[in-house]
């Protein structure tokens, strides 16, 4: 019975979704002329290759966001980054596999195409209607889809199954209005029927599988292995770029150093507001601000020159003269290597409502006091489980007033800087320990063993 209603929504969905498809071709074109689709590469997104299709059997990484069939999208690039350990232990253990990679948007590409394996075939990911969608997976022909994170999408998923194409969902999680929403009487049997078609779930938390068990998730698909955010690698970095970080380091030499990093439109009045206390105290004070879009980072330095403020801006090599103590990173694809160059770093994405955190793996990882704001949403499992292993971890403040009284601390007391720098990088490594091979361990036995026999 639920799989007969489970059916009966799918049509409804996807009637809808091909009849919208003309105007989600519209759409795209107007995000590729707002800069936001990759400008010759864009019709990937309707599921026309631009490479060939290597010879042998094919493994497709999918990541991307979490929408059901929102217009607006908004992508979270560490769900790519977090798969790449993984696509390098496929490729060690299984070399005779070809790797197909998708992501959503050009910033995305960006980011990850550096930081891909050689051999690995990237593409722009399809939309989610019947026809783009059965178009993809009849030309790439996968023999298993592994999906990062909140990627349940009706067409991808059931289209994929009925072409006998087996499914993994990593790290997998569900926001609280996601849950409510799919768990609502007339959903509740189409996402059910898309669970009920995994080979193998694996979530990023207990309480993420208790969440996907509600769904009617199956019992026996579902395995934990820990959170895969924590898989952060060395990253090779050009020798161009390490001179620039080093230079960067001899700039913030004897001047008392924080980060502001991965900062949303709005955040940046706390945190500046943040620095003007902490400048009365501490006039040698260098505030880094890294905004999640660069071009946000370009308006702050844009308003603080308007009103006087000495700031430097990364993308245009500026240095950090005397009078100037804040310096804008509107550059992509650096964080990970910027976290070498502070002591402390603030997680954005979580001062103000609505707003759902960030990744802190990599600030932890690069021996950086971790702290954060109040709203962090299903990276609140990620802080739990690193303040479990030691509670200076992570430092998770209620707004502007309690992080100007903790930065000040810090900045105060160097041995509870020290002491919050080394708890954060210690439990990062005890959560880091394993996760891959555990992930590949059950995606071996659970979805390729099948797939592919």
């Amino acid at each position: 019975m639920a799989a007969t209603k489970g059916n009966l929504v799918y049509a409804i969905y996807r009637a809808l979704t091909h009849g919208f498809s003309p105007f989600l071709y519209l759409h795209l074109r107007w995000r590729k002329h707002r800069g936001l689709e990759h400008p010759l590469r864009w019709s990937e997104r309707l599921g026309r290759p631009s490479l060939p299709r290597p010879p042998g059997p094919l493994l497709w990484f999918h990541a991307m966001s979490e929408i059901f069939v929102n217009l607006v999208q908004k992508f979270n690039v560490g769900e790519g980054v977090a798969v790449i350990p993984v696509i390098k232990e496929c490729i060690r253990k299984r070399p005779d596999l070809n790797i197909l990679m998708t992501t959503t948007t050009s910033s995305a590409f960006e980011v990850i195409k550096n930081r891909l394996p050689s051999g690995v075939t990237y593409q722009f990911a399809p939309i989610d209607t019947s026809a783009v969608m059965d178009a993809f997976l009849e030309y790439w022909k996968p023999n298993a889809i592994v999906l990062m994170e909140s990627e349940l999408w009706p067409n991808l998923i059931l289209d994929a199954s009925r072409k006998g194409i087996a499914l993994a969902l990593l790290n997998a999680r569900m926001s609280t209005k996601s849950f409510n929403r799919w768990s609502k009487s007339w959903l509740l049997p189409l996402i059910s029927l898309m669970l009920s078609k995994f080979s193998v779930i694996i979530p990023l938390s207990n309480v993420q599988a208790i969440n996907f068990q509600l769904l009617l998730a199956p019992p026996s698909v579902i395995h934990l292995s820990g959170d895969l955010k924590f898989a952060v690698e060395e990253s090779v970095i050009s020798e161009r770029d390490m001179r620039s970080i080093e230079d960067l380091k001899e700039q913030f030499a004897h001047r008392q150093v924080w980060m502001a990093s991965s900062i949303h439109k709005g955040e940046e009045e706390v945190i500046l507001a943040v620095h003007k206390v902490l400048m009365q105290e501490h006039p040698h004070l260098v505030t880094i601000i890294v905004p999640r879009h660069p071009q946000h980072g370009k308006d702050i330095a844009q308003e603080l020159q308007k009103k006087g403020q000495g700031v430097a801006l990364r993308s245009q090599g500026d240095k950090l003269i005397p009078g100037t103590n804040i310096y804008v990173v509107d550059t992509l694809g650096e964080l990970r290597h910027l976290y070498r160059t502070t002591p402390i770093a603030v997680i954005g994405g979580s001062f103000l409502p609505g707003f759902t955190g960030h990744n802190i793996s990599e600030a932890a990882a690069a021996g950086c006091a971790v702290l954060t704001g109040p709203y962090v949403g299903h990276f609140s499992d990620m802080i739990s489980d690193m303040r479990r292993i030691n509670p200076l971890s992570v430092l998770q403040v209620s707004g502007q007033s309690e992080l100007e009284q903790a930065l000040e601390r810090l900045f105060r007391d160097d041995k509870v800087l020290e002491a919050q720098r080394v708890a954060a990088k210690r439990a990062y490594h005890t959560l880091s320990s394993g996760i891959v091979a555990r992930v590949w361990n059950l995606l071996d036995d659970q979805l390729l063993k099948h797939a592919l026999s």
